[in-house]
């Protein structure tokens, strides 16, 4: 067996815990449903040496891996007893790949207390990709940004995005402030409904941001019609929120076994294959799913690693659903 072959099973081994077969994949499907195409596009080439995939943001050196985590409602939880809890270990899976972003919002109930608090205990601030967002009207913004650097225990973010484009000509002049002082190292918007696309886009074409963030899955389309291509174009990188719709997957495919052909793209679940469907996109450089259980986390992680689908391999997808 070739070196790089072996690297990735035993890569693959660690991250999905013996998920292998299709009815390991059917029982995470069953559990966390409880919980037009861009044909021309060129295919995004495998991780390299069994490595979990990393993608470049536009215009630096820098690079993310393809699967962070968010926190929206997954985090919303007490600050007591984090040590032991079930979301310290899935941030603790986290970092086992340096630099994953981990997306939250002040908006987000108690999540970004939590999540500073877990950056705390862990000693692991420099060790992500930590993202936040404006969610007030532009008013409030710096009293906002004040309680979200206490929140997270950080002077600094790597990412700070308007949120859900309230108020975003003002909050983006603001947040264009706080990348001057030091305070962010990239802005950007966001939104995760289809109907906020035209003014992602407008956005997109009119102002000088680093980042968007939207919803997109293989069952939320809309972002390949022009907005993921004008990111492309414009050298702008996106994140991908909702990307199993809130669960709406994972209930569409209930019950059914995974296709024998998931195993040519390296997925051990549906959850894998609903991932890889987003982060082979060209235009896409990191999905983040919400979690709070462990063993989703892994199973999210797994996506990053193996063969991505091809423009044909993701309409093959995209069926399964239909």
């Amino acid at each position: 067996m070739p070196t790089d072959r072996r690297r990735f099973l035993a890569c693959a081994t660690m991250l999905t815990a013996g998920a292998a077969a299709p009815v390991a994949g059917r029982a995470l499907a069953q559990s966390r449903s409880s919980g037009s195409a861009d044909a021309d596009a060129e295919p995004v080439p495998p991780p390299i040496g069994g490595e979990p995939m990393r993608r470049p943001i536009p215009g630096t050196r820098e690079t993310l891996p393809a699967i962070g985590l968010g926190t929206a409602d997954a985090f919303d939880s007490s600050t007591q007893g984090l040590q032991q809890s079930p979301l310290s270990d899935v941030l603790a899976m986290l970092l086992r790949t340096p630099g994953s972003v981990l997306d939250t919002a002040p908006s987000y109930g108690t999540a970004e207390a939590v999540a500073g608090e877990l950056l705390r205990l862990h000693n692991a601030r420099r060790q992500v990709f930590l993202a936040t967002k404006i969610s007030a009207p532009a008013a409030s913004a710096p009293a906002q940004w004040a309680r979200s650097q206490r929140e997270l225990h950080s002077e600094a973010v790597d990412l700070l995005q308007v949120h859900n484009l309230i108020d975003w000509q003002e909050n983006l002049r603001f947040l264009r402030q706080l990348q001057e002082q030091g305070k962010t190292r990239y802005i950007g918007v966001t939104h995760y409904r289809a109907d906020a696309h035209a003014a992602l886009e407008q956005i997109v074409r009119s102002e000088k941001i680093d980042f968007v963030q939207v919803n997109y899955s293989v069952g939320e389309r809309e972002a390949e019609r022009t907005l993921l291509p004008l990111c492309r174009q414009r050298g702008i990188a996106v994140l991908i929120n909702r990307p199993f719709q809130d669960g709406r997957l994972f209930r569409a495919v209930q019950g059914k076994p995974l296709p024998p052909w998931a195993g040519e793209l390296d997925c051990a679940s549906w959850g894998q294959l609903f991932l890889k469907f987003i982060i082979s996109h060209p235009a896409v450089t990191a999905a983040i799913p919400a979690t709070s259980k462990p063993r989703h986390m892994r199973d999210n992680l797994g996506a990053a690693l193996g063969r991505m689908p091809d423009a044909k391999q993701r309409e093959r997808i995209a069926a399964l659903v239909a």
